[in-house]
């Protein structure tokens, strides 16, 4: 069985409470009651007010996905330490935790995650995690009424549909529920995480016009975006584009041929022009409906890469939330235009 660092510490601060008392003890019979006072303090400061996090150093921060790590990073700056499980192309509705993962989340102070089942094949780990340290599952600090519910089919865990990030005014209540518990975490950095947050959030929330004015070039009659699995309804409902995808909510759910078929007829109804591979997801189904509406007279083509799931790769504008969601959308622009 693992300890954790909180664990271990706590044992410590109680054995040196005991010892302080046994001293005060011996100390209050020769009249000195203010060490009583100074001993209060020091054990005060030990616990931190019940809230602060173990170390002295960054806070120590294991984060799912790299589009939240790069927002964690944006408001926890020098005070915050993050490594994130998953990289560039990883899916994280099949992305199971390693053992060193499982290492690297009980050493640490906090574990972010999107939530919103999102994670699905780590739910139950992030879950048992929580007993032990904090755990935000941020997506779950939106508004019910904001969140969009599954399509039809969708497994019973899947009670809203995850892919938050899509609409920059919902990860703005992510950028929100990221400040709050570092301010929780560590307060004495309170002021430092809440000018950082709110500059940021400045930040998330004018990419919303930026992004529609970007989609305009796109004619009324070619708005219907067709990808893999069904990421982009949160971004279709911001952005008033039509959205057609093979796979449900989740790439757990397996595509069927009908979902094929549905999708080639799609294409063919409306004279869509381009469809789109993502960078966390396999192709494969997306050829079949290719090859589907070429059988039936059709053509179509592939009109980009699409950020769905995962960011860029680290270092590149495309491997930050804001540099995702623009390459997302000129990448529609031209695909669509």
């Amino acid at each position: 069985m693992f300890e954790s660092a909180e664990e271990n510490l706590a044992v410590n601060a109680a054995q040196r409470r005991s010892a302080r008392h046994r001293d005060v003890r011996r100390l209050a019979a020769l009249g000195l009651t203010f060490v009583l006072v100074l001993s209060g303090l020091t054990a005060y400061a030990l616990r931190g007010g019940g809230t602060s996090a173990a170390t002295d150093g960054p806070l120590r921060v294991i984060t799912t996905t790299n589009f939240l790590d790069d927002t964690v990073r944006q408001i926890g700056g020098e005070h915050v330490k993050t490594t994130r499980l998953m990289g560039p192309g990883v899916d994280p509705h099949l992305y199971q935790a390693k053992a060193s993962d499982l290492d690297a989340m009980r050493a640490a102070d906090a574990v972010f995650a999107v939530g919103l089942y999102l994670e699905g094949s780590m739910q139950q780990t992030l879950e048992d995690m929580a007993a032990s340290k904090a755990v935000l599952f941020a997506g779950e600090r939106i508004p019910k009424d904001k969140l969009l519910s599954p399509p039809p089919g969708a497994a019973p865990e899947e009670e809203h549909d995850p892919h938050i990030w899509f609409d920059p005014r919902l990860w703005a209540h992510v950028v929100d529920a990221v400040r709050d518990q570092l301010v929780e975490l560590d307060p004495k950095h309170a002021d430092y995480y809440r000018e950082r947050a709110r500059r940021y959030r400045a930040e998330v929330t004018a990419l919303t016009d930026e992004i529609r004015t970007t989609l305009q070039r796109i004619p009324p009659q070619q708005r219907t975006l067709v990808t893999s699995h069904d990421a982009f309804r949160y971004f279709g409902q911001a952005f008033d584009i039509k959205v057609t995808a093979i796979q449900g909510i989740s790439t757990q759910e397996e595509a069927t041929t009908t979902d094929i078929g549905r999708v080639a007829a799609t294409i063919e109804r409306t004279s869509v022009r381009s469809v789109f591979v993502e960078s966390s997801m396999s192709g494969q189904t997306l050829n079949s409906v290719l090859a589907a509406v070429r059988q039936r007279g059709g053509e179509v083509a592939i009109g980009g890469e699409l950020f769905s799931d995962a960011a860029g790769e680290a270092g590149t504008p495309e491997g930050t939330y804001l540099g995702m969601i623009r390459a997302n959308a000129q990448r529609i622009v031209r695909g669509l235009s």
